[in-house]
């Protein structure tokens, strides 16, 4: 049973990118998926994040402190002014530009931590890192936005503030407690939490995508390129940023992989919540389905280099 859960969880990408598909030639199969359905399954995301911390991996953070604090200064820098840039550079409409920017400032994906595992590269950094900037994000991802986009439209940095909290901090905190005081209980259904992750990402995605069908068609080459250029950046210049100040190659991985994947489903719940337009969500969503297929290929690309030099 574990060696099928594992598979099925690994093969997220396919998941994420068949669901994307089909909602735009079928979106009523996934538009069901919407609203307060939406919000909770992030919240269940974060909540079987928190469910795999314990407070040793706060500890952790202070025998790591330089390698952390990169990739924190590379999630906040790299991406936020990619996302900037980009939409500028394809010319992307209003909500579609907006949209790239508040998912290049969201926090690292815990969908990054399978892929750190796939890439043979450091998992408990990887981990540490996301927890860093997920807290960080309550802060971050809505002065970013406010900044980035706020040139494009009003941004409501105090709605996204809370938001964040509610739908990022709570669930976390409560896992991480849940953790702490019943371990056996975690134990027994950790197994299937990172399924059931795929599933709402992949739900998420396909619900936006669906949603927005005919505006994603139209728009489809400028917008596909402009977020593919934002992940495929990130990876790219996380692992610059990493192997430029004299970090190994394992750490440079995990660094890229943090860097250039992104919460989308986070944004797509910020986009929901605080933007009038619909179509500043489609971004997030595509973004989830790119930062996956690159991050998997990339991470069985690092293992085939890696069993060759073996």
């Amino acid at each position: 049973m574990s060696r099928v859960l594992t598979l099925l969880t690994n093969a997220f990408p396919v998941w994420v990118l068949a669901g994307g598909i089909i909602a735009l030639f079928q979106p009523a199969w996934f538009t069901w998926f919407s609203g307060p359905w939406i919000v909770w399954g992030l919240a269940v995301i974060m909540l079987g994040m928190g469910l795999t911390l314990t407070f040793d991996d706060f500890r952790a953070v202070t025998r790591m402190p330089k390698a952390v604090a990169l990739g924190f200064l590379a999630q906040f820098t790299i991406m936020p002014f990619l996302g900037w840039s980009l939409g500028r550079l394809f010319g992307l409409e209003t909500p579609f530009a907006v949209g790239l920017i508040l998912v290049a400032c969201c926090p690292g994906g815990t969908a990054s931590n399978v892929v750190t595992y796939l890439a043979g590269a450091n998992v408990c950094l990887s981990v540490v890192m996301t927890m860093c900037s997920t807290f960080a994000a309550v802060f971050m991802t809505p002065l970013l936005t406010s900044w980035l986009a706020g040139t494009l439209v009003k941004v409501d940095a105090l709605g996204l503030f809370w938001s964040t909290c509610q739908v990022v901090v709570l669930p976390v905190v409560a896992g991480l407690w849940v953790n702490r005081l019943a371990p056996r209980v975690v134990q027994r259904v950790q197994l299937g939490l990172p399924l059931v992750s795929v599933i709402v990402i992949a739900l998420i995605c396909a619900s936006i995508i669906g949603a927005s069908a005919t505006a994603v068609q139209s728009a489809a080459g400028r917008l596909l390129g402009a977020v593919f250029c934002l992940h495929a950046g990130g990876f790219g210049l996380g692992y610059l940023a990493a192997r430029l100040t004299g970090w190994e190659q394992v750490v440079a991985r995990t660094v890229s992989i943090e860097v250039g994947m992104q919460n989308s489903g986070l944004g797509v719940v910020l986009a929901r919540r605080h933007f009038a337009d619909p179509l500043t969500a489609v971004p997030c969503a595509i973004s989830s389905v790119f930062h996956s297929v690159i991050g998997s290929v990339l991470a069985g690309w690092w293992r085939w280099r890696d069993r060759r030099r073996g």
